[in-house]
């Protein structure tokens, strides 16, 4: 129970620093390991084939397209923001985990608790032997992903 704490807190504080962070490269990264911790989560709740989903697409493919698009861009296309932008999310989101934790507190005492399912096997078992042909067909969309983004934004300079 505490992992899975520690795991949620993870999870909530990455997702918070990659909206709140003005470098976008650092927030991509932030919503990468985001989405580790929350495939981590996924596998220790005895789902292992969401686990390795978040893990493999969303941190993996998805990350590698947004740092692509971040590393495309050019300095001096950023917007600025206003004062009140800077402050409103924020606290909107300060807001938002008070009455989240108020709530959750109330219900915590009222959900009975789920009985323990039983155990899938560790996740190097469930990748390595249980879904190795899933993980070959993954790995395959990731590259056919990032070559396909190579080759729509390479530079040729015959039509310059």
């Amino acid at each position: 129970m505490i992992l899975q704490t520690a795991l949620l807190i993870g999870v909530v504080l990455f997702s918070a620093l990659a909206l709140v962070l003005r470098d976008l490269l650092k927030a991509a990264i932030s919503l990468a390991a985001a989405s580790l911790l929350l495939g981590i989560l996924f596998f220790r709740m005895n789902a292992p084939y969401a686990g390795v989903f978040e893990i493999s697409v969303v941190a993996g493919l998805i990350t590698v397209l947004f740092i692509l698009a971040i590393s495309l861009t050019r300095p001096g296309d950023e917007v600025r923001e206003t004062k009140l932008a800077r402050w409103a999310f924020p606290l909107a989101f300060a807001a938002f985990l008070v009455i989240d934790a108020l709530v959750m507190k109330g219900l915590m005492g009222k959900v009975p608790a789920l009985a323990a399912a039983a155990e899938s096997g560790t996740f190097g078992e469930v990748l390595w032997k249980g879904r190795t042909l899933d993980l070959v067909g993954q790995i395959a969309v990731i590259l056919a992903g990032v070559f396909a983004v190579l080759a729509l934004f390479r530079k040729d300079d015959k039509h310059e």
